[in-house]
């Protein structure tokens, strides 16, 4: 592991590893919060799925009075046009690629890893992987938004523009509002992308019927 690469949490299968979920957490938790989620999925005991869940860096949040919590970027106001931090964005992006290629030269190819993320993680996890020059087996897209706001990320690259996204936002979301989701959905079915949206009764957080959702989302792509 190099000096750059992020701590992480490793959920291994009992059977040979075959795929890989990279997921990202939203700002101020640990790779720690979302762990626990992989038993919830109840996949076949021989999946073959291994789950990488980082920890983003330590950094100064200014929304948040400038206190140091896991940040995968600054977020320097509410406003969605101004709201990430472009440069933490990009350098985020490097380390989220180079989980990409830690997989990939463990012998899993890139369209075996499914890139997932929830709220500022899911904001790096679309980026990501719109940008990400290898077909993906997918993006996952929890509560969150597009940095570039009313646009698509520079630099899309076409080896992703016909990779299944699974977009999912809380009707009552007090963090990352609804539009904000609705807005990034619009501009990706604009540009032909293969996006499904859905939408819960809930706030800012996951609930059961979304984690089955997900499940069989990951099964359909993973589960060959």
């Amino acid at each position: 592991m190099s000096d750059s690469a992020l701590e992480r949490i490793v959920v291994e299968p009992n059977a040979p590893v075959s795929a890989c979920v990279i997921w990202l957490h939203g700002l101020g938790d640990s790779g720690d919060g979302f762990a626990p989620i992989v038993p919830a999925f109840n996949l076949p005991t021989n999946h073959g799925i291994r789950f990488v869940f980082p920890h983003a860096p330590m950094q100064p949040v200014t929304i948040n009075q400038g206190f140091v919590m896991r940040s995968w970027y600054d977020i320097k106001s509410m406003d969605l046009h101004n709201r990430a931090d472009m440069e933490g964005v990009l350098k985020s992006e490097v380390l989220v690629k180079q989980l990409i290629q830690e997989q990939i030269d463990a012998g899993i190819p890139a369209d075996r890893i499914v890139l997932a993320g929830f709220s500022q993680g899911g904001v790096l996890s679309l980026f990501t992987g719109l940008r990400y020059p290898e077909k993906l087996a997918g993006i996952l897209a929890l509560s969150c938004y597009l940095p570039t706001g009313d646009r698509l990320p520079a630099q899309c690259h076409e080896a992703n523009k016909a990779t299944d996204i699974l977009q999912h936002h809380g009707e009552q979301d007090e963090v990352v509002p609804y539009m904000a989701g609705q807005t990034a959905h619009q501009l990706l079915v604009e540009a032909n992308y293969h996006t499904q949206w859905q939408s819960y009764q809930m706030g800012h957080n996951l609930v059961p019927q979304q984690i089955n959702d997900i499940a069989q989302w990951l099964t359909t792509r993973l589960l060959k």
